[in-house]
Parts: structure tokens; C-alpha cells; sequence
């Protein structure tokens, strides 16, 4: 399978540290991975009542987390995941947002475009593991990471034109960029919903996992499998230098959004970035000393 070409399999480490953010509900929970996979953080939605749909608090949780994710030297990738069977995000909280006034509606969406936009514009690469719905909102927010996989149970698309409203946070914006606009009105007109292999054919997502042995409801053997994947992919870009990742992040962000003459000197503003440091000289020397180089992040 095509998606078997893409990712290599690494066998999973036992060690991690898990670290809960101080917060009432616990409704995002921070896991810093440690021995082999030191570098990967694990953000993980959990609010299993609501199928993690997102509240005002839910929303505040996460930006605390982003906050502390972007000023943390040691991250080198980070993985979004839902603790919740068979959902990734249900998108809004239609029944808190039913209780809002208009005012507290512009100010919940003006919060949850503020979250996306500071997932989006993490120096870090990040990766989306879809493990079951992630639809509306949730479906916007793994738009807002680098890279998506999706598990056998994937569900994905922007149904609100179904409840009479337009995606609010950046969907036609994100979705747009990534398929084209024939195919993101496609999708937005008919409030569609696509399961793993057509959302693979269409490129929404990087990679996808089968399990067609474990497809029975009862067997919770791929309930997981997106976010064992996502991690293969963390593995495969951890042991690269993490200043030219994160340069080469800003360089790829830019590259979509400006002129082409603009974006060329973009990338050589972020080639400049990595040519004073340590790593790049440790690469130089493994390559000459047929070594696997040890990068620091320097």
C-alpha cells in the first residue's frame, strides 16, 4: 500500500513522562516522551463527556499548553491526539454555544481562530493523528498542523453549511490552500464527510493506516493506530537538527503565501539561520566520520 511506502515502522519506547497542565477538568494533558523518543511532546485533547468538543475552557487549556510548547528548546515535534474512542474533536460546543449571547459567540470564535492560528504558527513540525471524527471545528483544527494521519476510523470533513453556517475557523481559508477551492467548495456545499481512503486520495491527509483485521466493533486494536503512525513520523524527524527543521517549517509556511521572489529570499533569510550553528558543523564532521550526527538543537 501506498501509505505503507510513506512512513517506516520503529518500534514504540515504553518511557514517558507525563505531565498534567494545571487546570480544573484536565481537558488537555501534556506528555513529554523521554529515552529514545526525548524530543516528542504528545498533546492530547481529553474531554470524553463532550467527545472533546470545544468549550471555552477547552480552548483556554490548549492555548496554555501552545504557550508553553513554543518556548520549549528540548520539543522537537509535537503529536495532537484525542484520548476519546473513535472521536478526534466534534468541533464546537453547540450546546454551550447555544446558551451565548451574539457577543459571546464573536468572542469564542475570535479565541478558538486565536488557538488555531498559534497550532499553525508553532516553530516545531506537528502532526495530526485522527483517530475517529474529527468534523467542523476539530476537523479545522488538524488543518492547522503540518502533517495529518489518519486511523482506519477517520472521519473528516465541514458539514456546518448542514446547520446553516459557514466553517468560523479558517477552514475555507486552510482547506483551500491544501486541495484547491474546486474541491474545498465541494466538500463545504455538500457538508460531505470522507473516511481515510478518500481523504488519502485527495491529499487532505499525508498518511493513513488499514487495519482490516481489527474493523470489528469490539476490538480496540485501532483505536490507537493513527497515533502509533504519527509517532513513526516523529521518529523519523527527531534525529534531524531541529534548527534546520524548524527554518525549513518557515520557509515551506512562506513559501505558499507570497510572490515567488519573495519566498526565495525568505528561504536564504532561513539558510542564513543555521549556517553559525554548532549542528551544522556536527553534521559535517558524522557525514566525514560515516557516523550518525548528534544534534542539540545549537
Amino acid at each position: 500500500m501506498f501509505s505503507s511506502i510513506l512512513s517506516r515502522r520503529i518500534a514504540p519506547t515504553n518511557y514517558k513522562f507525563v505531565r498534567f497542565l494545571e487546570t480544573s477538568a484536565k481537558e488537555v494533558i501534556l506528555t513529554r516522551h523521554t529515552g529514545a523518543d526525548a524530543g516528542i511532546l504528545t498533546l492530547t485533547l481529553n474531554r470524553p463527556k463532550a467527545k472533546n468538543a470545544l468549550s471555552r475552557n477547552l480552548v483556554k487549556d490548549f492555548r496554555a499548553a501552545l504557550e508553553e510548547i513554543r518556548f520549549d528548546n528540548d520539543a522537537r515535534v509535537v503529536v495532537l491526539r484525542s484520548s476519546v474512542a473513535g472521536v478526534f474533536c466534534a468541533g464546537a460546543d453547540l450546546k454551550e454555544r447555544a446558551g451565548m449571547t451574539p457577543q459571546e459567540v464573536s468572542q469564542f470564535l475570535h479565541s478558538m481562530k486565536m488557538a488555531f492560528r498559534e497550532l499553525e504558527s508553532l516553530p516545531q513540525p506537528t502532526i495530526a493523528a485522527i483517530d475517529g471524527a474529527a468534523l467542523g471545528g476539530g476537523f479545522e483544527m488538524s488543518l492547522c498542523c503540518d502533517l495529518r494521519v489518519a486511523g482506519p476510523r477517520a472521519l473528516l470533513g465541514l458539514p456546518e453549511t448542514s446547520l446553516a453556517i459557514i466553517p468560523g475557523a479558517g477552514g475555507t481559508l486552510r482547506l483551500t490552500k491544501l486541495i484547491g477551492p474546486s474541491q474545498t467548495k465541494a466538500l463545504v456545499f455538500t457538508a460531505r464527510r470522507l473516511g481515510p481512503f478518500p481523504a488519502m486520495a485527495m491529499g487532505i491527509v499525508n498518511d493513513m493506516v488499514e487495519h482490516p483485521e481489527c474493523m470489528d466493533e469490539g476490538k480496540p486494536a485501532d483505536q490507537e493506530a493513527a497515533y502509533e503512525r504519527a509517532l513513526e513520523w516523529a521518529r523519523e524527524i527527531l534525529p534531524n537538527g531541529p534548527v534546520a527543521v524548524r527554518m525549513a517549517k518557515r520557509a515551506i509556511d512562506h513559501a505558499s503565501t507570497v510572490d515567488p521572489s519573495t519566498g526565495l529570499d525568505v528561504e536564504q533569510l532561513c539558510y542564513a539561520q543555521v549556517i553559525p550553528t554548532e549542528d551544522r558543523l556536527e553534521g559535517l564532521r558524522a557525514f566525514k566520520e560515516k557516523r550518525k550526527p548528534i544534534y542539540k538543537g545549537c
